[in-house]
């Protein structure tokens, strides 16, 4: 369907193109900002994706794509509603009508979910289905098995009304591979070597390949929007009907997919998925894995940036209140007279009102620097929302402790849906700090941070609540850091 206005939808020069059912689509005069799904189900009439929610919740619109790294393909399973086209140039594509073979022959996906019943009304079961191929294609095909947790990570994305869930992650344990469905590897990552997306730095639609080409783009565009996953900003266009003439997408700048390994810090790029910088954070500090489960379905996490979620700086989201509490940096870095200039910024001093930042038009947030943990540090984080899983957070907490003797030697916290701007809670660490960690320092901690804050009543929580659950997740960390073993519910599961 055209737009009524076409001046509301630049179009770009430059073609889209991906590999698809063993061919190379090509289509010409996209605009930047036509989503995935909406491509597929109008532009290209491939309808057996579908549109649920429009906000990357559902999960009915999951597509596989995958990129060839290392010479093997990279599958991941995305929200296609929240995608923006062009971010798949040069990737192969697979929807749920890809799946049988030409003469009817049902993938293993699919036979499991038919063996198992795992639909019910069927509206979302294209999106289960493309998220078990992901699976698939990740273990199964690579000769592992699937468990019951490997199950619910790969389908925490999808939802289904007809609360079938239990028949569905029957059929993903009993996921069996085939070989006469095995993918032609060499022959997809030939196709996709051979059309290579291109370094795009001219047009509506910008993907530079490397950093110093990401920031002379910045530096000649400083008001295109800059990209990463796009969870945040495909929100933007399908539910905040917002126009985007330019984007420039640094998700394929090399420098920043890397996490990068140090003696004192790690450093983890702009553009490396919110999964891997998660599972960073973890080998470090394994605490961080449960929390970064809850962060969000998988695959938001596939397609999110731990630097998108850092420079969007929604007073809600999950990750700048344990990196506050890690005592993280971000490094920005521009092109200023011929040349890359950077510095750092301790990050509970980036934010300078609602998502409103120490970011300058021209800067692009290029790396997050954690510290590593010292011997003596303990840390809690924890998210209390109304689902346990696949949830925005009414609060977030995270509570860094230095311990030595029984006494608090340092304490850094981050707090998150209590203010504004993601937060640190000073007044709170400074009643900890020097204090013996007992019953009495707790009890005047939780009165300052119960006065530290001044939080809004909404849809989630009321601003009572909230004070109220600041002091409990206090508590929380005082029982798990002196011994208590079910405090949480992953602890009595």
């Amino acid at each position: 369907m055209m737009p009524m206005n076409p001046t509301l939808h630049p179009v770009t020069e430059a073609p889209l193109r991906f590999w698809h059912r063993d061919a190379v689509v090509e289509r010409h005069h996209v605009p930047p900002d036509r989503t995935l799904l909406d491509l597929l189900r109008e532009d290209l009439r491939l309808t057996a994706t579908k549109e649920g929610c429009a906000a990357g919740d559902c999960g009915a619109c999951t597509v596989v794509v995958a990129e060839a790294v290392n010479g093997r393909l990279l599958y991941r399973a995305v929200n296609s509603c929240i995608k923006p086209a062009h971010a798949v140039d040069g990737m192969a594509l697979w929807t749920a009508a890809d799946l049988a073979r030409p003469d009817g022959t049902l993938h293993p996906v699919q036979q499991a979910m038919v063996e198992c019943h795992g639909s019910q009304c069927g509206f979302c079961t294209p999106g289960f289905v493309m998220s078990l191929f992901a699976l698939y294609q990740r273990t199964v095909a690579q000769g592992q098995a699937v468990d019951s947790h490997r199950a619910h990570e790969a389908l925490s994305g999808n939802l289904c009304r007809c609360t079938g869930y239990r028949p569905i992650v029957q059929a993903a344990c009993s996921l069996q591979a085939d070989a006469e469905q095995a993918m032609d590897q060499q022959a997809i990552v030939a196709a996709l070597h051979q059309m290579a997306a291109t370094e795009k730095n001219g047009g509506n639609y910008l993907r530079p390949s490397t950093l110093p080409a990401l920031l002379q783009a910045r530096a000649q565009h400083a008001q295109a929007q800059l990209i990463a996953g796009a969870t945040d900003a495909g929100l933007w266009i399908t539910q905040g009907l917002r126009r985007m003439p330019q984007i420039i997408d640094l998700t394929r700048v090399a420098e920043l997919r890397r996490v990068e390994h140090f003696p004192q810090h790690i450093a983890i790029g702009a553009a490396v998925n919110l999964q891997e910088a998660f599972e960073a954070l973890a080998a470090d500090r394994p605490v961080i894995a449960p929390f970064g489960e809850r962060f969000a379905g998988w695959p938001v996490r596939q397609s999110g940036t731990l630097g998108g979620n850092v420079a969007n700086g929604s007073p809600i989201g999950d990750s700048m209140p344990l990196l506050i509490a890690l005592a993280a940096q971000v490094v920005l870095m521009a092109w200023r007279k011929g040349r890359a200039v950077h510095r750092h910024v301790p990050l509970d001093q980036f934010y300078t009102g609602y998502r409103k930042s120490l970011l300058a038009p021209d800067e692009v947030l290029a790396w997050v620097v954690v510290p590593r943990p010292a011997p003596c540090e303990w840390l809690g984080a924890y998210k209390v929302s109304k689902r346990q899983e696949d949830d925005i957070s009414a609060v977030c907490l995270a509570v860094q402790l230095h311990l030595e003797g029984g006494r608090i030697t340092a304490a850094r916290i981050g707090a998150g849906g209590v203010a504004a701007t993601p937060a640190r809670a000073m007044k709170t660490e400074a009643a900890l700090i020097g204090q013996p960690w007992n019953e009495a320092t707790l009890q005047a901690a939780q009165t300052a941070i119960a006065n530290e804050f001044s939080p809004l009543s909404d849809l989630r929580a009321s601003a009572d609540y909230r004070r109220q659950i600041l002091g409990q997740l206090l508590r929380r960390a005082w029982l798990e850091s002196t011994g208590h073993r079910t405090v949480r519910l992953e602890d009595l599961a």
